[in-house]
């Protein structure tokens, strides 16, 4: 017998910040290690993913983190930013946008709904909040990401280098405004 999906907001601690770190390597890899070279690969993943660096994610009073677990696993995630600058000229007024700065399910659970259950809890968290827009970044080449973006209404709006270990990357910048909010 199956349990549940469970979306929960992640707790600051240094154990869920471990169990992140693992998820965080993992997916990326999953994700991009077929695409990029080992060498870039293991530069990115050194900086990036940690106890200590997910910890401060968790900690950062504008992040928040979604944890999906299945069958006792946890299973995908999205950690997300409020009071994001993406894709904002450095002379606009503010605005109230969230930003998904990360977004990830364990490739063996990709198509099963999961990723669409958190974009729902995302955008819910997001309304919420009462912020104008949500935004993100994908790479220009993750044309299954871009497609699922783009089926919950998010539009190309610019572009953001991304640095993967040595190589410059070229990200799409992505935005979702939100019904009865100005953006």
């Amino acid at each position: 017998m199956s349990s549940p999906l469970r979306i929960a907001i992640a707790k600051a601690n240094l154990a869920t910040a471990t169990r992140l770190a693992e998820l965080g390597r993992q997916t990326f890899s999953e994700t991009f290690a077929a695409s990029n070279t080992p060498e870039d690969m293991a530069a990115y993943l050194a900086e990036s993913y940690g106890p200590e660096i997910q910890l401060a994610q968790l900690q950062d009073p504008r992040c928040t983190c979604l944890l999906a677990e299945m069958q006792g696993q946890t299973v995908g995630y999205a950690l997300l930013q409020e009071a994001s600058t993406l894709g904002l000229p450095t002379d606009a007024p503010a605005t109230r946008q969230l930003e998904i700065k990360q977004l990830y399910v364990v490739e063996d659970w990709i198509g099963t709904g999961l990723g669409k259950a958190l974009m729902r809890r995302t955008l819910d968290i997001a309304q919420a909040a009462q912020v104008t827009a949500v935004v993100l970044g994908v790479w220009e080449h993750n044309e299954r990401a871009k497609a699922f973006y783009q089926r919950f209404g998010f539009r190309e709006v610019g572009e953001v280098a991304f640095r993967l270990g040595q190589d410059v990357q070229r990200d799409l910048i992505y935005r979702k405004g939100l019904a009865g909010r100005a953006s």
